[in-house]
């Protein structure tokens, strides 16, 4: 008899557990299909940031470089290479659930070895320009910087961060890329260690952190050079997209956008952004800074410190939104002036005249010419200092 029950009992057990498993297959499929994202939509992205990691393709001389994807419960997908530390896509819902990638840039490494334009990249060591290709520092002259804008420096010389190939470990969310510049890369002092991390969570937030340390002082402003475009259509213009930025101050500049120490108030002039307004409503005002940039190519004085809200940027079709926040003194606002319709990118689309734009939190333009100005924040790493910018682009719909 006792026998009899044990087996009666297994038998239930059995019964029991398997009735449970099937619940939890139902429950799981229909959490696959029932992901909120607090909008109201749904999706069935990887809940897990679980990033993936694939063979992207090889430089010349048969080096692999990698790529990295990683996703979020709402649909937001994030895509990293190791070449250039560049964001190659990030694909975002829009207020019907279509999920379009919102960035500029090319299909394949093949392209991403072509990009002229800086697109998705990170720039350094000095991201934006410095005057003549030369700088001081306790005296001593370093003047060995390329001259690749015009008369000045711009984005780190012939061979900056965004033409090297950084070394990628895939991390909860997203992926952390290293690399070392040498002392005397591009004319750089002092040899540079730079970790950049980007991380994609759950609040829909994209954040890009760097840090780096020296060995030898020298000027630092690594910038992260996305093109934005919201509406999910690379051959329609920006100018249709709202902007704000929160600044009294941006920072006026030569013909050649070097700046000339000042800080203009925004206030009555076509750079007061302090209320959202439409980027084109007045791109073509009588103003001799919008004609030196031939538009938008300037650099904000972010009010406040810490971190806090350097610039939103809203596409009214789609009602795409990013709130770019930053711990850097300024954000550079360039409204896609020189693209020229001549660069093919994905899909092969052409990219025309203000069809993207970049919202680029940093230290401000030619700061190692201008140490004694007051009005420019410091941009000088010492050994012994750790260097550090973070950037979040959180985005609704």
């Amino acid at each position: 008899m006792h026998f009899v029950r044990s087996s009666k009992l297994v038998m239930r057990m059995k019964y029991t557990i398997a009735s449970l498993s099937l619940v939890s297959l139902l429950l799981s499929a229909c959490g696959g299909r029932d992901n909120n994202d607090g909008n109201g939509k749904n999706s069935g992205s990887n809940k897990s940031n679980e990033t993936q990691v694939e063979v992207y393709g090889k430089l010349d001389d048969d080096t692999e470089v990698k790529i990295f994807t990683f996703s979020n419960k709402n649909g937001m997908i994030a895509k990293v290479t190791e070449y250039g530390a560049i964001l190659t896509s990030l694909e975002v819902p829009d207020k019907d659930g279509t999920v379009k990638d919102v960035t500029h840039g090319y299909d394949n490494l093949a392209g991403w070895l072509t990009n002229s334009s800086y697109f998705g990249a990170t720039v350094g060591r000095y991201g934006n320009r410095i005057a003549g290709g030369k700088f001081e520092i306790d005296g001593q002259v370093y003047d060995q910087l390329a001259v690749n804008n015009g008369p000045n420096h711009l984005h780190g010389g012939k061979k900056g961060f965004d033409k090297v190939l950084w070394k990628g470990e895939a991390i909860d969310g997203g992926v952390k890329l290293t690399y070392t510049s040498k002392d005397g890369e591009e004319g750089y002092p002092g040899t540079l260690q730079v970790t950049v991390t980007y991380t994609l969570n759950d609040s829909n937030e994209l954040k890009w952190v760097c840090e780096a340390t020296t060995d030898k002082a020298t000027p630092v402003n690594i910038v992260q050079h996305a093109y934005w475009n919201l509406s999910g259509d690379p051959a329609t213009s920006i100018n249709d997209h709202i902007l704000t930025i929160p600044a009294k101050y941006f920072l006026t500049t030569d013909k050649d956008l070097i700046p000339d120490g000042n800080l203009a108030e925004v206030v009555d002039t076509p750079f007061d952004f302090n209320t959202a307004t439409v980027i084109g409503e007045r791109i073509e005002a009588a103003s001799i800074p919008l004609q030196f940039g031939k538009g938008y190519d300037h650099c904000w004085v972010v009010d406040g410190k810490g971190m806090r809200l350097a610039a939103m940027l809203r596409d009214p079709k789609t009602r795409r939104t990013m709130e770019l926040k930053t711990d850097q003194p300024g954000v550079q606002f360039y409204g896609g002036n020189f693209l020229d319709g001549e660069t093919s990118g994905k899909g092969g689309v052409k990219y025309g005249h203000r069809t993207a734009c970049c919202l680029e939190t940093q230290v401000f333009p030619d700061s190692p010419n201008k140490q004694d100005n007051p009005a420019f924040p410091s941009c000088i790493l010492n050994p012994g200092e750790t260097y550090t910018h973070t950037m979040v682009s959180k985005f609704s719909w």
